[in-house]
């Protein structure tokens, strides 16, 4: 995925604010954590030089934030129960953006028992710069579709508000 990672984010949280419409934080933790993941590319293009692949920085595996996951919720849940479904959410968007990740690009599922990549659909290599070969490949109508449900509903709930 290259660009449906907030829209993303922003249809899973409000779907988790519709369940909880008092819990106000819950659609900017979702979207955080749905784009946090590649806050790595900054590191990958000004620090690291494109060294590796940024799939294979901590931010990008699974592992890592189930067992941050499993280490936070129950301490959110103790100290401070209100704001556990702001957590989930922001897990769930990270969990999300791994997920789509997994459709064109590589993840490493398996690690650290594995530092093999994982993907479903494999992108060739058949235009002259890469960006070309994600734009022209046809999962990149995934991408158009999620952008196109995320406008849409915001839209819808823009409308909704004007209205009340």
């Amino acid at each position: 995925m290259i660009l449906a990672h907030l829209p993303s984010g922003y249809l899973l949280g409000k779907g988790l604010a519709r369940a909880r419409p008092a819990a106000a934080w819950v659609l900017p933790a979702t979207m955080l954590g749905a784009v946090l993941p590649d806050f790595d590319l900054f590191w990958f293009y000004l620090i690291d030089d494109r060294a590796f692949h940024h799939h294979r920085y901590w931010v990008h595996i699974p592992a890592f934030w189930a067992a941050v996951a499993a280490i936070t919720l129950p301490l959110v849940a103790f100290l401070t129960p209100r704001a556990l479904i702001a957590v989930l959410g922001f897990f769930a968007g990270l969990m999300l953006h791994l997920l789509l990740d997994t459709f064109a690009g590589d993840i490493l599922l398996a690690w650290p028992w594995s530092d093999r990549f994982f993907h479903l659909i494999t992108v060739p290599a058949a235009q002259s710069h890469w960006l070309l070969n994600f734009i022209l490949h046809p999962v990149f109508l995934l991408e158009l579709a999620i952008i196109a449900a995320a406008l849409w509903t915001f839209v819808q709930a823009r409308t909704k508000a004007q209205k009340a």
